[in-house]
């Protein structure tokens, strides 16, 4: 019944977030979180399964009703070669799908409205990550320009988002100029993060409140909820495990959270198994615009996703169409049943004894 209900409410059950085995990427962002912490060298691994036959086994059905999907890559995610298909085979079963892209690969857009008819668009959501100073670098802005208007002009929706870092503060009046003029709006801005610090700091060399002065003149939503929950400990009844999920798309496995248990393997037969992670092992959730906006903590005072990402532009036009806006909008607490709170204890003690066997399982590994 519930599952029925999801589907004719136009409601998310799941926020499922997946990483797509790729470091491939034709940009070089000062910025980015995967060259903190990884090596240089670039990659391309392959599903387990194809694209469509991988998407097969994410059935409303299976996951309870109709789930959002994030994917993104460790690089360009557009240049993983089975990564199209997958967002044919969710989209045509009713999912919406984001991807994560730097908006420089124009063939791939091209394939996407070719491959995904008008309903299947209606559930398609673009994140163009702006990365300005790459693109002039490269001279791929034009190409930029371009793909957002193709975005623009099809039924897919779409967001446009900067990273702020220092070295952009000098620009952040071109990039004004040129964003009302080309995409009718200003882009929404988001954190960036130091991933070498152990709390996961903000990657910049200024106070929190210059910071936020900073880019606070942009009006975004995004920045304004991200920096106020910005190293903030969670220390509520979260749902991650249950109401969402992180799914490795190489090797199938997929687990609470980032920090969380692994739960399973969806290439195993049978149920997805869901459990929530209850008490978060993270310094702070440092994607709540995503994770907690779409509702994992009950309760919460938080802005809808669609208030996050949306923008009205000069001609009166939004970067979310009606489809992406009404599901957006919806909280996964109003698709999912909340727990008694003697079933919230028990996952709470469940989760500090899983986190405490895991450790010492490594700290043995690490002794041999």
């Amino acid at each position: 019944m519930a599952f029925v209900e999801n589907i004719k409410n136009n409601t998310i059950k799941r926020f499922i977030t997946c990483s797509v085995p790729s470091t491939v990427c034709n940009l070089k962002c000062s910025y980015c979180y995967i060259r903190q912490i990884k090596r240089n060298d670039m990659c391309t691994n392959r599903f387990v399964l194809p694209g469509l036959k991988l998407a097969e086994l994410l059935t409303p059905q299976r996951l309870g009703g109709i789930c959002y999907f994030n994917l993104c890559a460790d690089g360009e995610t557009l240049l993983h070669p089975d990564v199209i298909d997958l967002i044919d085979g969710l989209t045509i079963q009713g999912h919406y799908v984001d991807i994560i892209t730097n908006g420089t690969i124009s063939k791939k857009f091209d394939e996407l409205i070719k491959r995904l008819n008008d309903t299947q668009q209606k559930h398609m959501f673009v994140k163009f990550s702006f990365h300005y100073l790459e693109l002039l670098r490269t001279d791929l802005m034009n190409e930029f320009i371009n793909n957002v208007n193709k975005i623009k002009n099809s039924l897919i929706s779409y967001t446009i988002e900067i990273t702020p870092h220092d070295e952009l503060i000098k620009y952040i009046d071109e990039i004004k100029t040129i964003s009302l003029s080309k995409f009718g709006a200003l882009p929404h801005i988001t954190v960036a993060r130091d991933e070498n610090t152990k709390n996961i700091e903000l990657l910049t060399n200024f106070q929190r409140e210059k910071y936020a002065q900073i880019w606070g003149q942009f009006d975004s939503k995004l920045f304004d909820f991200k920096l106020r929950i910005f190293n903030e400990k969670r220390k509520e009844f979260c749902y991650a495990g249950d109401w969402s999920l992180k799914l490795d798309l190489e090797t199938g496995k997929y687990r609470q959270c980032y920090r969380g248990c692994e739960l399973g393997n969806i290439y195993d037969e049978g149920a997805i198994h869901f459990k929530a992670i209850g008490c978060c092992p993270l310094p702070h959730c440092f994607n709540g615009h995503a994770f907690l906006a779409l509702g994992n903590i009950p309760g919460l005072q938080v802005p809808t996703y669609s208030d996050e990402r949306n923008r009205i532009m000069k001609d009166g036009d939004n970067w979310l169409k009606q489809d992406c806006a009404k599901f957006f909008s919806t909280k996964l607490y109003e698709s999912n049943e909340q727990y008694s709170s003697i079933k919230k204890g028990y996952y709470i003690i469940n989760s500090i004894y899983s986190r405490i066997i895991n450790k010492l399982k490594l700290i043995i590994k690490n002794e041999k």
